[in-house]
């Protein structure tokens, strides 16, 4: 039973222990990768079209196809987590600010720290864009140095909070339905499948959005 309304995103208040509703996040290793060596299976042809368009996506953007690995697993990894929370009484891991900040962070400290000990002449340039006058400088590299270090909390909040909007939706409307008339419980079903369809469509995108920024970051250094 919950006791308020964000007891479906606190991993202690289900029947699980805490250590398995983490380790539920790589549920889909065991579920997706089993089924990919079967031959001409369905998993093994989504996961085919999936890297496929995401790697042309990203490729301009890069010189070989062996930077595409890290963003092809990211972009599985968080979809798949979403499509997972989508599911009755299981855990979103994607959707918990611990979770995507730890995974946004670590990206951007990795591209940092590439970038100054690699291309310093570079990241030192990218602080005050073409054309700057002398007299704003000083106020654009200050401006671009805030807004590059505001990259991961921007990235780890807009997939949590999207996430955790849907969900907190869906159980508004759920609890909504106690007690009511069968007309309200007949409106409320069609209109939580509405919004289910809705969230699978955000699962989607928010995967999408992430890969795509953390790629466009990373081709910055």
């Amino acid at each position: 039973m919950m006791t308020n309304l964000f007891s479906s995103f606190d991993p202690m208040s289900s029947t699980f222990s805490i250590q398995l509703n983490w380790i539920s996040t790589f549920l889909f290793v065991i579920v997706f990768y089993p089924l990919y060596w079967i031959t001409c299976s369905k998993s093994s042809i989504i996961f085919s079209e999936l890297t496929s368009y995401i790697t042309k996506e990203f490729i301009p953007l890069f010189k070989s196809y062996k930077n595409m690995i890290l963003f092809n697993v990211l972009f599985m990894f968080i979809l798949i987590n979403n499509i997972f929370g989508l599911m009755p009484y299981t855990f979103t891991s994607t959707a918990h600010i611990a979770m995507t900040l730890s995974m946004a962070f670590t990206i951007w400290l990795i591209f940092m720290i590439y970038g100054w000990v690699n291309n310093t002449n570079h990241m030192f340039a990218h602080l005050v864009p073409l054309g700057t006058p002398i007299v704003l400088m000083p106020f654009m590299v200050m401006i671009e140095t805030i807004s590059n270090i505001i990259r991961p909390i921007t990235l780890s909040v807009r997939l949590a909070a999207n996430l955790t909007a849907g969900h907190l939706l869906l159980i508004l409307l759920g609890e909504s339905m106690v007690n009511s008339s069968i007309l309200i419980i007949v409106a409320v079903t069609m209109a939580q499948f509405a919004l289910m369809t809705l969230e699978a469509a955000v699962a989607v995108i928010q995967a999408y959005v992430f890969a795509t920024l953390s790629t466009l970051y990373a081709s910055e250094v």
